[in-house]
């Protein structure tokens, strides 16, 4: 089953459950579905939805001055697990060799392909600049 059919069918279970938060958040993203132009979307379409409805999301609590709220919680159980600070930190240490790159900020590419979508661009950033 796919990510945007898992999605799909958590709107009946959360109508179901009268899970008011879920059945909102759910609507949203399945909302965000519709508006692409292929009615069938890839995991990686959808993950990417996500990821900027999450962004959004945080650019209005950070406006706000609240730390998070329950369509965040809920869009980022949607999400496959992420990697941590510390398993990407060894990966480019037993990986990237620093002195083929003009910068640092250059071994971008190579940790984002390894990674995809399983790590936040920003994160890879400030390991690559505390490094």
């Amino acid at each position: 089953m796919s990510l945007q059919e898992t999605v799909q069918a958590e709107l009946k279970t959360a109508i179901k459950t009268r899970d008011t938060a879920r059945t909102g958040a759910v609507r949203i993203l399945i909302g965000e579905f519709q508006r692409q132009p292929q009615k069938v979307l890839s995991d990686e379409q959808v993950i990417a939805i996500i990821k900027k409805l999450i962004k959004s999301e945080k650019e209005l609590l950070a406006s706000a001055g609240q730390e998070s709220s329950d369509f965040l919680t809920i869009m980022e159980g949607y999400l496959p697990r992420q990697a941590s600070r510390e398993e990407v930190a060894a990966w480019i240490a037993a990986n990237i060799d620093f002195s083929k790159f003009a910068n640092k900020m250059q071994a971008m590419k190579p940790i984002m392909a390894h990674f995809g979508s399983a790590v936040d661009g920003n994160t890879v950033k400030e390991i690559l600049q505390n490094s």
